[in-house]
């Protein structure tokens, strides 16, 4: 494994993080979850992402129990708040004051830890004013139940006036996680340049695009069974956008690229993402253990300009850049 700093933080990440949306308390029973998650520790994962809303606070609980035993100080654990969580009450949501305090101390109540390395805003909030959120994360960090700050799916906008604040209040606003892959490039434009320039560090999910990008969904073929496609709990919502019978082919064009930089497509994918200087981690998940083992591989993998040339012409026009699409609700 190797590591990267987040930001213009002194925090170091590893290259490839282990997070757990659509899997752990949901998709995947917690005996397979804490196997992965062993997995991810055995090849030298140290970060892992979280967030309360995930199978709702479920997620976080598995994570804390997988954790257990392992060596807090060794260890980055995220966290994230903002979808609605509970009973889903009016105050069960969102980044105020009120729903930020009660849910990091659930947060850290669920993962059995008395700080989170980093508590990510899983949305802006255009109903809550930026100062009051951006205090009560301040107040969290002086506390010592958050080390730094982070957000994810913000705008380029949005960043800049966060990362003003958070120089006004001195807490370290050090990351945003975006989607961002092969196909999904629309942070490049606006995202990144302001990132870079207000000292954030990208960590990014989906670099497989939900699993597109592994190969496995074929052209004119039904989807494999058990896989995310064929999940009514939420999976196969989210990567219903990349399914297109000219996106899939696309995909399948790709594999003779793999194979000459001798990694399989989901590496490539993963390594793929990690070419960008601005990306500090890439966020995998897994369902088996072996897919921990196979995607870490691309840790570390330098991808020459000709190939990643090569990678855009197959591509094409397939590829969404549109920077509007980053958005919150």
């Amino acid at each position: 494994m190797e590591f990267r700093r987040l930001g213009r933080s002194g925090l170091n990440v590893s290259e490839i993080s282990y997070g757990n949306w659509l899997t752990h308390g949901s998709q995947v029973e917690e005996d397979q979850a804490r196997a992965c998650i062993q997995a991810a520790l055995d090849v030298g994962i140290t970060t892992f992402d979280t967030a309360d809303a995930y199978a709702n606070t479920a997620a976080e609980s598995v994570l804390g129990r997988g954790l257990k035993g392992q060596r807090r100080e060794s260890l980055e654990i995220f966290t994230k708040v903002f979808w609605p969580t509970g009973p889903k009450g009016p105050n069960d949501k969102g980044l105020s004051r009120k729903h930020i305090m009660e849910s990091a101390h659930a947060s850290l109540k669920r993962l059995g830890t008395d700080y989170v390395d980093l508590y990510q805003a899983h949305r802006f909030d255009r109903h809550t004013p930026l100062e009051e959120t951006m205090v009560a994360f301040a107040d969290l960090v002086r506390q010592g139940k958050v080390l730094y700050v982070g957000v994810s799916e913000w705008t380029a906008e949005q960043i800049s006036r966060g990362a003003a604040l958070a120089r006004e209040l001195h807490i370290p606003l050090v990351s945003n996680q975006p989607q961002y892959n092969m196909l999904w490039r629309v942070i490049e434009e606006q995202v990144i340049p302001t990132s870079e320039r207000e000292g954030l560090s990208q960590i990014v999910w989906s670099p497989i695009a939900q699993g597109v990008l592994t190969g496995k969904y074929k052209p004119g073929q039904a989807y494999p069974e058990g896989s995310r496609a064929t999940d009514e709990k939420g999976g196969a919502d989210m990567v219903a956008r990349f399914l297109d019978e000219n996106v899939l082919k696309r995909v399948a064009d790709l594999e003779p690229l793999a194979e000459q930089a001798g990694l399989s497509l989901a590496q490539l994918a993963v390594a793929w993402v990690l070419q960008n200087p601005n990306v500090a981690s890439a966020i995998i998940g897994a369902s088996r253990p072996e897919q921990v083992h196979e995607n870490v591989k691309a840790a570390g993998k330098k991808l020459d300009a000709d190939l990643l040339k090569a990678i855009d012409d197959v591509l094409g026009d397939v590829v969404e850049r549109d920077a509007g699409l980053t958005k919150s609700p």
